[in-house]
């Protein structure tokens, strides 16, 4: 009978089996995590020894180990093999062959349960502030794009249709204010993740008189956790993660396709740089926009592992279960995806060309400003809703003399309500629409002017 050669081999009498030990095996994924287990182990090994649990020496030798052990991974000389099964197992194998049956005393008051709940924390913790660097680097780039076309207007739009002209600093800024809400969630995910599972063992705790405090405060977490069952069962983290990445990547892929609306050769709004797109292998003319449709193309792909993640989780029965190691390859994949849509996105902005006077072009037509013309009446007495019923002839009369409302005589307009008069060129342009809202947070000239104060006080709080 072969030998069976696992570290938890006491209990059986057979070696596994080779296809479950290919099917069983997370080392694949896993192994992105080394250095954090590693990070983890350092400190379990040091309280190990202050508390006498092993001598001092033992934890000293059992760091040098390991910290070989690291050397051997950022260098790019570790293998990992399969049959070790996952990172812990691996990292481990490695250490005893350094420091000899020593090293096995470094699993002592511990389990994988909560070896891996700890260095998925680490990695997810380090993770988000990646995330909320890329996302500041991409607020300001908007930011720039803001500042530099503050008196560059557009169409608003409402179901796609010209609503009300609006600066196009105004409309990129509201995907600031998007990917700071976004900043905040990766914040308030990194907050609730910022407690230490390590000593919570398989689920129960351990009898030995660990330090978990120690352990805590040395990997820079806020405190232990407070239940040992939910510190090995528990996922929300990864789960919250997952979930604040789908926003993003809502975000980012609504960008994405006004980006190719606005690209179009119907819109010609802007013209995002060659680098950024691809050809037709057919059709010579063609520009296609593949950056922002597959960043698009790609919140599915995250969505996908959040359902995922959501559905691994829904029965299981505390404690661990072996369908947690499923947690893993999903969020990781909706990280790398994640950064790398922010980070192509930010180099993107940073060369795309604005056309101005074709979304000024835009602007002027629609009749955008009628809002404007009822407003006027209103302030002249008339009620909203008279005012919104004459302007509305109004621009049914306009549509037919194919005529913008401020090409209409003054005899023109004043058929629809006898308060019009010679002022109402100074409301219905659309240089005065979006000039004159002023209400906080509006397009006018002033609020704009405090919005774009208030994003720079906080890029400078948040990247200080």
């Amino acid at each position: 009978m072969a030998k069976q050669n696992k570290l938890w081999a006491g209990r059986f009498s057979e070696p596994t089996d080779k296809l479950v030990e290919e099917f069983n095996a997370s080392i694949g994924i896993d192994q992105r995590m080394a250095l954090y287990d590693i990070e983890g182990s350092l400190v379990h090994a040091e309280m190990l020894g202050r508390q006498k649990i092993i001598t001092v020496e033992e934890a000293s030798t059992i760091q040098r180990g390991l910290q070989q052990v690291a050397t051997e991974i950022k260098s790019g000389v570790f293998t990992f093999n399969i049959e070790d099964e996952d990172v812990h197992m691996a990292v481990e194998r490695r250490l005893t062959a350094i420091v000899g049956p020593i090293g096995g005393k470094l699993h002592t008051a511990r389990s994988r349960n909560d070896q891996v709940a700890l260095d998925f924390r680490l990695y997810m913790r380090a993770g988000l502030r990646d995330v909320r660097i890329a996302i500041t680097q991409l607020q300001s780039v908007i930011l720039k794009l803001a500042e530099e076309h503050q008196g560059q207007l557009m169409p608003g739009y409402t179901h796609l249709q010209s609503a009300q002209p609006v600066s196009y600093a105004h409309y990129i800024m509201a995907y600031f204010h998007m990917l700071r809400r976004d900043y905040e969630r990766m914040g308030d995910a990194a907050e609730r993740m910022n407690y230490c599972p390590l000593g919570a063992c398989a689920l129960a705790g351990t009898t030995f008189p660990i330090d978990r405090e120690f352990i805590a405060s040395h990997l820079g977490f806020k405190a232990p956790t407070e239940n040992s069952i939910d510190s090995v069962a528990d996922r929300d983290f990864a789960l919250e993660f997952l979930a604040a990445a789908s926003i993003c990547m809502s975000h980012l892929s609504r960008l994405s396709e006004e980006l190719i609306i606005h690209s179009s050769a119907e819109f010609a709004f802007i013209e995002l740089s060659d680098g950024f797109c691809t050809g037709s292998s057919i059709m010579p003319q063609k520009k296609n926009p593949d950056i922002p449709e597959l960043i698009r193309g790609k919140s599915g792909r995250v969505y996908g592992d959040l359902l995922a993640l959501l559905t691994t989780m829904k029965g299981l029965p505390l404690a661990y279960n072996k369908d947690m190691q499923e947690d893993k390859e999903g969020v990781f994949d909706a990280l790398d995806t994640l950064l790398k849509s922010l980070r192509i996105f930010t180099a993107m902005l940073e060369r795309m060309k604005i056309n101005g006077a074709k979304m000024l072009e835009s602007a002027m037509r629609g009749y955008s400003t009628a809002t404007d013309l009822a407003d006027y009446l209103v302030r002249k007495g008339l009620a909203f809703r008279e005012a919104h019923h004459a302007v509305g002839k109004a621009v049914a009369y306009a549509i037919e003399q194919q005529k913008m409302l401020q090409e209409l005589l003054l005899s023109e307009l004043q058929t629809f309500s006898a308060l019009i008069d010679e002022d109402v060129y100074g409301y219905i342009t659309v240089e005065a629409s979006a000039a004159n809202r002023n209400s906080y947070g509006g397009t006018g000239v002033d609020a704009l002017a405090v919005q774009l104060k208030n994003a720079r006080s906080y890029l400078k709080t948040v990247t200080k």
